[in-house]
């Protein structure tokens, strides 16, 4: 009897052992068999659909792709997508015991913007002043850029006529300046985040100027520059009028002057072209006419994720600009619209 005593508290110890890795090994059982459907609406909602199913799965997280990430016991998850385009979306099963299996499944969205802003500049005379501020004077080292121009808020200078806006260069003598320009902003009236910006316009021709259209944060008074931010939407050359520049500058911005692109557009300076951002929480496109030449892929830790202000100019010379024809008398940038969607 002394040993049947011995042997059963043993027995006993050694079934609670077993019984207890028998329920260690099935929470570290990992997931397998991962399945995953997406189900696009078809009324431009941008709403999508997703089923996801795994083996030994009891939770599932999403990245949409654009960015935006959730989880889901039971993997079904509705996601409404802000913005049109092909997105990658990831799903990672997870089991009780911590495994996990992954699987990308790429969905097709369509989105109907709606308009929330605009310029349609149809009234003549100078613009809103209710959308419409002004930098004036020459700023701090030709704006930091070693410009020649002096900005006015002139109708000389920035004029509403027959359906368009004119900023108008011109040389001229004034307050110690060579040549007279303008630069418009919507800071303090307007700014937005995320969206598709599209500006429709027709850029000067003389070699010299240094038409913008471009955007700033507007932390820009806190944080300073490049700190806050920088999208430009379009540059042209002011050698080469054939060429259109986009570029972002940001503190980690790889290159020396902002990370971007070029594209080639003939006549730029004789025709009206459509020049557009497409912002997202994972991405900034830049294109001209519909055609994307450039693509900033975002993150949390880029500026781009606030609000931003809108810039319309025309610089004369300073580092981009370069040097001013000596023939030159006047030119301009002419903008038929200013429309933003979201």
């Amino acid at each position: 009897m002394k040993s049947l005593a011995v042997i059963l508290p043993a027995f006993l110890l050694l079934l609670a052992s077993c019984s207890k890795n028998s329920s260690s090994g099935s929470s570290s059982v990992a997931p397998s068999n991962l399945n995953i459907t997406a189900v696009v609406s078809n009324d431009s909602s941008g709403n999508v659909t997703f089923t996801a199913t795994a083996t030994n799965a009891v939770k599932f997280d999403y990245s949409f792709g654009d960015g935006i990430s959730q989880n889901d016991q039971a993997g079904n998850i509705t996601y409404k997508y802000l913005y049109s385009g092909p997105y990658t979306a990831r799903v990672t099963a997870k089991s009780a015991g911590g495994q996990t299996i992954a699987k990308t499944i790429t969905v097709n969205v369509a989105v109907a913007l709606t308009q929330v802003w605009s310029d349609e500049f149809d009234t003549p005379g100078s613009p809103d002043p209710a959308k419409w501020g002004f930098d004036i004077g020459t700023g701090s080292g030709g704006w930091g850029n070693n410009e020649l121009e002096n900005y006015t808020n002139r109708q000389a200078n920035v004029v509403i006529s027959n359906g368009t806006l004119k900023i108008i260069a011109q040389k001229e003598p004034y307050n110690g300046s060579s040549y007279t320009s303008a630069r418009m902003l919507t800071n303090n009236l307007y700014s937005f985040k995320y969206g598709k910006i599209d500006v429709r316009a027709k850029l000067p021709a003389s070699t010299g100027t240094w038409p913008g259209i471009w955007m700033l944060g507007n932390n820009l008074p806190t944080v300073g520059w490049p700190a806050c931010g920088e999208i430009d939407i379009m540059e042209q050359s002011g050698s080469q009028k054939s060429t259109i520049y986009g570029t972002m500058h940001y503190p980690t911005q790889v290159n020396q002057y902002g990370d971007g692109g070029t594209t080639t557009i003939s006549s730029a300076s004789t025709a009206f072209h459509i020049y557009s951002a497409m912002w997202t929480p994972s991405s900034i496109q830049l294109s001209v006419d519909g055609v994307a030449y450039y693509t900033l892929f975002n993150n949390s830790s880029l500026p781009f994720n606030q609000q931003f202000f809108i810039i319309l100019n025309v610089a004369m010379g300073g580092n981009f600009g370069g040097t001013v024809d000596p023939a030159f008398t006047t030119d301009q940038m002419e903008v038929d619209y200013v429309r933003v969607y979201q």
